[in-house]
């Protein structure tokens, strides 16, 4: 027999349904399981329509080059090795680095002396080069053709000049502006990093330019224009329907990138985990809390005898 102060105590508790204590009732445990269960999963379809839509899903690339502006010279011979190894022709405005158009007064394009980036600015030479982008891959998302694809030896983005008609879409789509578009061809190009070893690396005199592990660059480059290529509302319905929860792929990769970062081995991307974080909930969190429940019950029952 319960006596009246445990009595009280329990119906204190019960009359606050958030607060949490061990003496609190099964009632009171289930009701926050289902807050829970329902706030993540109205979450879960709310988020993925705000965001961007993830309809292709690519392996992260393996390597990225990435640029020391204070380094470079302008003498644009990355552009040069990048085109004649790559295209056999040299073609600078084909080049997957760009030097030239920022030469004179920088990213911006803006001739104000001394104020500026450029020869006709501050004399800071900025490189611009491709970020490897993380799921969601703009550029991949956006090709009707599905033409953009990733690199066996290196992850990554590659164009297969096989399925590419030379549309142009994903010129429009990279917000850095750095996919071109070959005359000769009537192809699109873009940096595919000479499977693992980078000819602009390897040419550059200043030694500005160096190959390393991959990291998320999108968040610290502005882009260069808005993206204006839409895509199309039967492709972005994909978005849905990789993201409901316990897709054992993205468990699978949201564990490996949790595990990476802890152990040092690789860069933890808060836009590559994306929505990795509602799978490893909604299959990992929520079942131990159901279980906490049910051992709570258990519990409470013995303990009344």
């Amino acid at each position: 027999m319960e006596t009246a102060s445990e009595k009280n105590e329990i119906l204190k508790y019960d009359a606050d349904p958030l607060f949490l204590n061990p003496l609190c009732s099964r009632r009171q445990i289930l009701k926050l399981g289902g807050i829970s269960i329902i706030g993540l999963s109205a979450l879960g379809p709310a988020l993925a329509q705000g965001a961007a839509k993830p309809l292709i899903i690519m392996e992260q690339a393996t390597g990225i080059v990435i640029a020391d502006p204070l380094k470079c010279v302008g003498c644009s011979r990355c552009e040069l090795a990048c085109t004649e190894f790559n295209d056999g022709k040299a073609a600078p405005t084909l080049s997957r680095i760009k030097i030239d158009r920022n030469l004179n007064f920088g990213p911006a394009g803006e001739p104000v002396l001394r104020e500026g980036q450029g020869n006709w600015g501050n004399g800071i030479i900025v490189q611009d080069l491709c970020k490897q982008c993380p799921h969601p891959v703009p550029c991949a998302n956006i090709c009707p053709e599905n033409a953009i694809v990733v690199a066996p030896s290196s992850n990554a983005r590659i164009i297969d000049l096989q399925k590419c008609t030379g549309c142009k879409v994903c010129l429009r789509a990279c917000p850095w502006e750095m996919i071109s578009f070959d005359p000769d061809s009537r192809k699109a190009t873009k940096c595919h990093l000479c499977n693992g070893k980078p000819k602009c690396v390897e040419a550059c005199p200043a030694e500005s330019l160096s190959y390393v592990h991959w990291r998320d660059l999108t968040d610290k480059f502005p882009p260069r224009n808005a993206t204006t290529a839409r895509i199309l509302e039967e492709r972005a319905m994909a978005c849905q329907e990789c993201h409901l929860p316990g897709q054992q792929k993205n468990v699978k990769q949201g564990f490996g990138m949790l595990l990476g970062a802890a152990k040092g081995s690789r860069p933890f991307s808060a836009r590559e985990f994306g929505f990795k974080w509602i799978d490893l909930v909604g299959t990992t969190l929520l079942p131990l809390g159901m279980t906490f429940v049910a051992i709570h019950a258990i519990l409470r029952k013995v303990t009344k005898r």
